[in-house]
């Protein structure tokens, strides 16, 4: 997730969307259910291997480090191949590199013609092993299409990941995501919703350890022990529908909010191409910078995580994307 400067005009605005577009609950930390406890356990050791692996023996993975970006890539590749699945490259050239979107499909039951794409950026920033941002969005992703192998989704669940996120990618055409929302426009690709998970490894319970912009505050928790979903306006309705999903199978706590793009963070990862194509998009994150102090550092590394926070995310996800992929009709 890209760095940007934000001011206190762009918060206030902000607070004007959030009286209509807060969906908060009760926050609370009770375990999960018995039933789910070797099922947990087993998920959180495969997460932190994903991590360990991509952000501590891998590391820093950017065109500046082409063999590790390489390296990554045959990981994901060798990770969907056990799983089952043919790995698809969308292969491109930034900074004279070769750089690959690496997609996964699973082909819906009923409705075939309609996608749901979830992303994850695999690289991370210069001068940084990027663990959290974001080798535990990319460990989230491969855990769900781990699950939903074994489903059969009535519409078609493509998942991704994508290369060259980070700076001096960001919002422009090398970008990956931007390659791959652009191509599928052009194909004409019915994606009813693509969402992208962005930092999904650090939780805390300590007062005060939740910061955001000016004023948003006063309407969400000041403890980091929560999952965000976010989106703009227009994706306002998928969202609802993905969060109460979420809710009604995991009591991990979490938080919503559909506003501006403008907002600082709120379009700072991979959605932001699929907004810019007229897809639906959201964003599931732990809030980055907004509580986590290795953002973007050579600190962010596989110990700083709270793994089975993480695992409970990931279940919850991994429930909620079986539903919603199940349901009859659109969910836009």
């Amino acid at each position: 997730m890209p760095h940007r400067m934000f001011g206190l005009a762009f918060a206030a605005l902000a607070l004007l969307s959030v009286a209509r577009s807060i969906m908060s609950d009760p926050r609370f930390t009770a375990a999960p259910a018995a039933t789910q406890t070797t099922e947990l356990a087993a998920l959180t050791e495969r997460l932190q291997a994903h991590v360990r692996k991509l952000a501590g023996e891998i590391g820093e993975r950017n065109v500046f480090h082409p063999h590790a970006l390489r390296a990554a890539a045959d990981y994901l590749r060798a990770q969907w191949a056990s799983q089952g699945y043919q790995v698809m490259s969308q292969s491109y050239e930034a900074y004279r590199v070769r750089s690959e979107n690496l997609e996964v499909t699973l082909p819906g039951a009923s409705r075939p013609e309609e996608i749901i794409v979830i992303g994850a950026h695999y690289d991370s920033v210069s001068g940084s092993p990027g663990a959290n941002d974001n080798a535990s969005g990319v460990a989230a992703l491969l855990e769900l299409s781990r699950t939903l192998a074994r489903a059969q989704p009535t519409c078609t669940v493509r998942f991704v990941a994508f290369v060259n996120e980070e700076s001096p990618f960001f919002a422009r055409g090398e970008m990956g995501s931007t390659v791959y929302a652009k191509a599928a426009r052009a194909r004409g690709d019915n994606i009813r919703l693509m969402v992208s998970l962005e930092m999904l490894g650090y939780y805390s319970d300590a007062p005060h350890s939740q910061h955001y912009p000016p004023l948003l505050g006063f309407f969400y928790p000041d403890r980091a022990n929560f999952i965000g979903f976010v989106s703009n306006f227009a994706s306002r309705r998928p969202l609802r529908e993905w969060v109460a999903a979420f809710r009604s199978h995991s009591d991990f706590p979490a938080e919503s909010l559909a506003t501006f793009e403008f907002v600082p963070g709120v379009a700072w990862s991979d959605h932001l191409s699929f907004w810019r194509e007229g897809y639906p998009a959201l964003m599931v994150t732990d809030t980055a910078f907004y509580r986590y102090a290795h953002y973007h550092s050579h600190r962010d590394t596989p110990e700083q995580l709270n793994y089975p926070a993480m695992a409970r995310v990931v279940m919850g996800l991994q429930a909620a994307l079986t539903t919603v992929a199940s349901r009859p009709g659109r969910s836009q």
